[in-house]
């Protein structure tokens, strides 16, 4: 059941769009070309509307709401890690040069770094992917770099694999395109696009390792709201039928169902672990702990603010078209966009814990998006 769970959530993952598309008669076969190049729109999108601006806004808010209450009034008293100090990593400095360095050559445009200059969105995330090891390091004692090489290795594969997925989805919904791109083939788009890929997850994760050490950041929360299930196998089987049938509708109703291109996915891919009997994370939340959660839904966003600052003046980087609620812009995001980024977050959790789980690494309920 624990290889079958898995394999049975790719295969809807992968099919449920396309799957909608061929039962509402029509084709599917510009959708199975690889890789996915979304250069341009072929989708006449929704204009903006205050209404749907405001209702968005309004779950927004109801969701994070109670969090942000619980952390502020939290009478626990954090203390930080001021026991015992660890040097900073020589390393360390040479992720923040690394770092600069990358974030310089994107923004600027030297003759003598053209024929590069589509490469550059790698650089500054190597860099912070170093630095913010280093930072870990010297509050905690442990970082992934220093401690856990394989397993961040394992992450830069899989999160290739793992973004992929969603440019896959892309193409049912067009939220994002590429520019300045059109002179590259598919073998150099999949060269060019692989390369940055590769490090969402070990930046994800490596910004959760280091939020951890931040007591305050999460403070109550996990004392917070229970929920008693009695029949998870049966409520996990059911949420991933909704989540399979939202997603198989996404791309026939593109514009109204685009945020089940974050939300799917990730009740798809928990209930399939939940099914296969694999512990993570999740299994906290009935008994009231949702720092996990809550963190690394954190650390998608921080990643994705900086994502979005590094695309911003890029020469080659990407543009969004998002249906009714594409205004004020933050970046080239839409202010409600960075929204996405929190459900995300949960499921870079979820693939790096199955990651560490294939590694037959030693596991715990608070370390198990590590």
């Amino acid at each position: 059941m624990r290889i079958i769970s898995p394999v049975v959530a790719i295969l809807c993952l992968i099919g449920a769009p396309l799957l909608g598309l061929h039962l509402s008669g029509e084709s599917v076969k510009e959708f199975l070309d690889f890789p996915p190049m979304t250069t341009f729109l072929t989708i006449d999108h929704e204009p903006f509307s205050w209404i749907a601006f405001f209702l968005f806004l309004f779950l927004i808010i109801l969701t994070i709401t109670p969090f942000l209450i619980k952390i502020k009034s939290s009478k626990k008293i954090i203390r930080e890690n001021s026991a015992e100090t660890y040097d900073f990593p020589v390393w360390g400095w040479i992720g923040l040069v690394i770092m600069i360095t990358g974030w310089v050559l994107a923004w600027t445009r030297f003759t003598w770094f053209s024929n590069l200059q589509t490469h550059t969105f790698t650089i500054p995330w190597i860099g912070y992917i170093i630095l913010v090891n280093a930072l870990t390091l010297k509050r905690s004692g442990r970082s992934l770099i220093s401690h856990e090489p394989l397993y961040l290795a394992c992450l830069f594969i899989f999160s290739a694999l793992f973004w992929w997925y969603f440019e896959f989805l892309n193409q049912f919904v067009q939220n994002w395109y590429y520019v300045n791109v059109e002179a590259l083939n598919r073998s150099e788009f999949f060269l060019y696009a692989t390369l940055p890929f590769a490090t969402v997850l070990p930046a994800v994760i490596s910004t959760f390792r280091l939020l951890k050490t931040f007591r305050g950041l999460s403070s109550g929360l996990d004392h917070f709201i229970s929920i008693p299930l009695s029949r998870p196998r049966f409520l996990a089987i059911s949420g991933g039928l909704v989540a399979f049938a939202a997603l198989s509708l996404t791309g026939r109703f593109p514009d109204y169902l685009f945020p089940m291109l974050w939300l799917a996915p990730t009740v798809i891919f928990a209930a399939a672990m939940v099914v296969a009997g694999i512990p993570t994370f999740l299994n906290d939340i009935p008994k009231g702990n949702w720092r996990t959660l809550f963190l690394l839904a954190l650390s998608a966003l921080v990643c994705g603010f900086f994502w979005e600052m590094w695309n911003y003046f890029s020469y080659t980087r990407w543009q969004y078209s998002v249906p009714f609620v594409h205004r004020f812009l933050i970046f080239e995001m839409p202010l409600l966009g960075y929204a996405g980024y929190l459900p995300f977050g949960i499921q870079c959790g979820l693939m790096a814990w199955l990651v560490k789980h294939m590694l037959n690494s030693p596991t715990g309920s608070d370390d198990s998006a590590d």
